[in-house]
């Protein structure tokens, strides 16, 4: 690794860039300028090297065998999630690894669907939900924290509603206190919109919640790979966050939550691992973090998670924060200069993250999409699995551009310079 402690202006941006073998890759013969990282990161060497020294090192199963490999992955394997644990504010058995946060959402969701149904005895009698409790999420969820409340409401009887967003896509504590209420037993938000990229007032929502005897279930995908996160100091039951978004390998996420709960809950994939005693007519499980983490474990993966958290902390996720503040000023001050340019969320850059989602009048997204791929540079488009929003906006698909620790304000420019040429390509009319 090649930056330490380094403001990250463009000079130390650029000696990050050579720690990413991707960003020296051509792309239809022009140079990558890679704005999806709101989809998926880039991995460092680091990172690589992790995984591979592991696999190269380690080879065994964990919390399986007595072998001396077999004891010396299970150590590097919980010493991955101890590190990890750390980055977040968290502690070690309050960190279970998941497949990705698609899964860890629908791991709290079925385990209370289970309470719900007499699994988990006594201590599981607080997730408990009736016909007609609530689950409240907000009109700008992403689908994986969406349908699975939609799943466990439809299993329970319990209703799904909405925190309706304003016109600028922001969650308002106004808005939210008119859907709180009394039945509310669950309250699932992102922390960062992935289309808005608005912050949410996690601690007020909190309070809410709270004042009514919720569960708070927080989405920190689009939080933790960019901004200091605390989840004690938060307040929330329960978080999730994916690897492949903060510099980790696909295939490894994690779910947070407090100790107290994830011991109450009853498990979601059962079999091998998280079992203390098994008779042919019943289970009995371990403590969590082991109890949900059935089956062979994703180490490798965990290992280089670990690496990637520990690169965002000798960068400085507070110097992060700042440069793709900057970045995100820059992508919303130039997208509002370009004609036929609708931009979705708020235009105050300093209520939103480095990331910016919008419709190009007269333009499918795919097509801007297309033209920028073009010219080397990749962006998302689509509804972001964020179908409701988009609706919710009178739009069916957007184009996104997600910045990180590795762009410059040159990759800005790049982008904002092809996009000024895209509706004179396609023959729209400024």
């Amino acid at each position: 690794m090649t930056v330490q402690t380094l403001p990250l202006d463009d000079t130390a941006v650029r000696r990050i860039r050579s720690d990413f073998p991707e960003l020296g890759a051509l792309v239809n013969g022009k140079p990558l300028v890679y704005l999806d990282s709101g989809a998926t990161s880039l991995k460092p060497t680091n990172v690589l090297d992790a995984e591979r020294w592991f696999a190269e090192n380690f080879t065994a199963a964990v919390h399986r065998g007595a072998h001396t490999l077999a004891a010396e992955a299970t150590e590097q394997f919980e010493r991955a999630r101890e590190s990890v644990a750390a980055f977040v504010g968290a502690d070690a058995d309050e960190i279970v690894w998941t497949s990705n946060a698609t899964e860890g959402l629908n791991l709290v969701a079925y385990a209370i669907g289970n309470a719900t149904a007499g699994r988990g005895g006594a201590a599981s009698a607080q997730f408990r939900l009736e016909p007609g409790d609530e689950i409240v999420v907000t009109e700008s969820e992403h689908h994986a924290n969406l349908i699975p409340w939609q799943e466990l409401a439809a299993r329970t009887g319990a209703v799904v509603r909405a925190i309706p967003v304003d016109d600028s896509g922001q969650v308002t504590l106004e808005a939210a206190a008119e859907v709180i209420g009394e039945r509310t037993r669950i309250v699932a938000i992102a922390h960062v919109s992935n289309v808005t990229a608005a912050i949410a007032p996690v601690d007020g929502l909190v309070r809410l919640a709270r004042a009514v005897g919720a569960f708070v279930v927080l989405d920190a995908c689009q939080s933790v790979p960019h901004m200091p996160v605390d989840l004690h100091a938060l307040d929330v039951d329960f978080a999730v966050f994916s690897g492949h978004k903060m510099l980790a390998p696909t295939g490894i996420g994690v779910l947070y939550g407090r100790r107290d709960l994830l011991n109450a809950l009853p498990p979601f994939l059962t079999g091998g691992s998280m079992i203390t005693t098994v008779t042919l007519e019943s289970a009995e499980y371990l403590p969590a973090p082991q109890r949900f983490e059935a089956g062979t474990q994703r180490i490798s993966q965990a290992i280089a998670l670990a690496a990637a958290c520990d690169y965002l902390s000798v960068v400085g996720l507070d110097r992060i924060a700042a440069h793709e503040h900057e970045l995100g000023a820059r992508l919303v001050d130039g997208l509002q200069q370009i004609d036929g340019v609708r931009l979705l969320g708020p235009t105050d850059a300093v209520a939103r993250t480095g990331l910016a989602a919008f419709d190009l009048e007269g333009v499918h997204a795919h097509d801007a999409g297309q033209f920028l791929d073009d010219r080397g540079i990749a962006v998302r488009v689509g509804h972001h699995c964020a179908q409701p929003l988009h609706r919710r906006f009178g739009m069916t698909a957007s184009t996104r551009a997600s910045t990180y620790l590795y762009n410059t304000t040159d990759d800005v420019d790049a982008f904002l310079d092809a996009l000024s040429g895209v509706r004179s390509f396609f023959g729209v009319s400024a």
